[in-house]
């Protein structure tokens, strides 16, 4: 293999791209080896035997394909989400998940008899009211306030 860097170098000058996009004809390279002087190079390239090669572009053939799916609702799930919490979860569904957790332990707290009813009562009414954060809060303040049924 010959080193045709001088002329691969004279013919991106001329041809006004990257030394990587001059494609020289592996049939002629002994002309393309004794062209020395860019009036040689530039009748070379008249010739075709020195071609610049076409820009290589970024395939959209995956964008494609993801703009695809997007439109059929997949790609969506919770790891697909950007943003804060808030922006992923609603205000109102945050809430709603909240407090069905919250009912739901107070529920079976009643249901136990770990509780009592007239407590079970208080401590619904206070989980409307946005009282606890969590059921572990709920959990915590009944604790605390000393409502859980004696034995």
């Amino acid at each position: 293999m010959t080193d045709l860097k001088n002329q691969r170098r004279l013919a991106s000058q001329i041809l006004k791209v990257g030394h990587n996009r001059v494609w020289i004809n592996p049939e002629r390279m002994e002309d393309a080896e004794a062209a020395m002087t860019r009036e040689e190079i530039k009748k070379l390239i008249h010739e075709g035997l020195i071609k610049a090669l076409p820009k290589k572009g970024v395939s959209r053939a995956r964008a494609r394909i993801i703009h695809a799916k997007k439109k059929q609702k997949r790609r969506s799930g919770r790891g697909s989400k950007t943003g804060s919490s808030r922006a992923k979860i609603s205000k109102k569904e945050a809430w709603m998940s909240k407090i069905r957790a919250l009912r739901k332990r107070l529920r079976a707290l009643k249901v136990n008899k770990t509780i009592t009813e007239n407590t079970y009562r208080k401590a619904y009414k206070l989980s409307s009211s946005g009282k606890f954060v969590s059921v572990a809060d709920l959990e915590r303040y009944l604790k605390t306030h000393d409502l859980w049924r004696k034995r």
